[in-house]
């Protein structure tokens, strides 16, 4: 049996479930459901290396050091696929099945990063089921038995033929209304969880046959690529190029090779504050709760603080989320506006519609503590050995106070250790970089003062990420 070549898909910003997921920091980076986030889980559940090759992510420029910091987080190692531009999951996969065919796999399990998935041994039985297809020149996809008439799940109609327990697709169905979603469940459809398992090299001769323009475009941005180390970044000229589209809409909903296999493990996409309280551990009343919250006379609601103390007396029918900077409270029936409500937030320019409390750079994170018209205060965490760019500001002067670690701070050429409870300034212009040298993390207070406090006054000499 062959070795199956993990691609995990890691894009999107999760705006139905903000104010957790945010674009600066997506769901699936986000610990939902216990200590690991949802790319943990999705890596842990590949680690069989009788069954699985080393994970490929496929993924944008801004979240590479988020995968790279929590796939070593759990002690795995990973390839990168750097997608330049945001084009669809259809152009994400055909880049990520050339480069695999590139490396000579056979096989290659697409998945999502940010779903849910419960029975690791039943997941891993329904790969080595939809491996038998695949080695008979199929497209597998895992279908879901349905436990409710979801009208947010697009479905699968399985047909008569079968190769072992995988069944051909008769159709994929679009998401329908709730009378519909019961009438397709009598008829035996599945939901359709969006992943899929498939020889590289049919996946792409199919796209040429329907998406020739983006199986071209994928596959000259993978033969063109640049590599550094583990992190390939395809060329944005030809990867432009392909049609942005879904790979339902560009192969799955028109190849005449799709089987879907039957899942026998627990899932959800994890699409809807909802989704978390079908789920979670429910007390008596039909509530979740997360975090430090206190409820009373509350019915089949989700209640979660990642900060503040929260109290929530006499409602139903609720979720109610609070966090440091944005509290969301609604009612479970009008959570499909949330989407619209981020968006209009984002074109608001509130910065807490897309930036977490907390934004993390490949260096480590920094926290605003506070902020007026002239001055921003901040708590910058460095990791071990991590160095920030060599860097000038042309409208702020800088503070920085050592409250934890051993910092090695470069000024105009010059280089000083400070240790806890000690300072430097940094004036306008000045040429200068942070850099951790100790095995701990170090923690700074910096003071910003002057009359632009914002991440693009920057001018970058030299950085060890690659940035610009």
């Amino acid at each position: 049996m062959s070795l199956i070549t993990p691609v995990i898909l890691v894009g999107g910003s999760g705006k139905r479930l903000w104010p957790l997921s945010r674009e600066s920091m997506p769901k699936q980076f986000v610990p939902l459901l216990g200590k690991q986030s949802t790319f943990q889980q999705t890596l842990l559940r590949v680690t069989d290396r009788s069954l699985f090759a080393r994970p490929v992510i496929a993924t944008n420029d801004a979240y590479r050091f988020m995968a790279e910091s929590q796939a070593r987080e759990i002690g795995m190692e990973i390839d990168i696929l750097v997608e330049p531009s945001r084009r669809d999951s259809g152009p994400a996969m055909a880049a990520a099945a050339a480069y695999c065919r590139d490396l000579g796999a056979t096989a290659v399990l697409a998945l999502a990063s940010d779903h849910l998935v419960i029975g690791a041994e039943e997941f891993r039985a329904g790969c080595r089921d939809g491996l038998v297809a695949v080695e008979q020149g199929g497209i597998v996809t895992f279908g879901i038995p349905p436990t409710e008439p979801k009208t947010d799940y697009g479905y699968i109609r399985p047909g008569s033929e079968h190769i072992g327990a995988a069944q051909k697709v008769a159709a994929f169905v679009e998401k329908p209304d709730a009378k519909t979603a019961l009438r397709y469940i009598a008829e035996g459809l599945l939901w359709n969880s969006g992943n899929f398992l498939f020889p590289p090299a049919l996946l792409l001769s199919e796209m040429t046959r329907f998406e020739p323009a983006m199986a071209e475009a994928a596959q000259e941005a993978v033969a063109k690529a640049r590599k550094t180390g583990s992190t390939v970044f395809l060329d944005a000229d030809a990867f432009a190029r392909a049609p942005a589209k879904s790979i339902d809409y560009a192969v799955m909903e028109r190849t005449d090779k799709c089987w879907v296999v039957p899942a026998k493990f627990r899932w959800s996409d994890l699409g809807t504050w909802d989704a978390l309280l079908d789920i979670g551990n429910a007390d008596s009343a039909g509530n979740v709760t997360e975090g430090p919250v206190e409820i009373d006379h509350v019915r089949n609601s989700y209640v979660r603080s990642d900060g503040p103390l929260t109290a929530v007396i006499g409602v139903e029918d609720v979720v109610v989320v609070a966090m440091n900077d944005a509290m969301l409270v609604g009612h479970r029936n009008n959570l499909p506006r949330l989407k619209d409500v981020v968006q209009r937030m984002t074109e608001g320019k509130h910065r807490a519609a897309t930036e977490h409390v907390v934004m993390h750079r490949p260096w480590g994170s920094y926290q605003d503590i506070d902020r007026g018209e002239r001055f921003r205060a901040k708590r910058l965490t460095v990791n071990p050995k991590g160095k920030l760019s060599l860097q000038s500001h042309n409208r702020r002067a800088e503070h920085w106070v050592v409250v934890k670690g051993t910092a090695e701070v470069t000024l105009d050429g010059r280089i000083t250790i400070l240790r806890e409870n000690e300072s430097i300034y940094i004036p306008i212009g000045g040429v200068h970089r942070l850099a951790n040298p100790g095995s701990e993390p170090l923690e700074v207070v910096e003071v910003q003062t002057g009359d632009y406090l914002e991440e693009d006054d920057i001018v970058r000499y030299e950085d060890v990420y690659a940035r610009v």
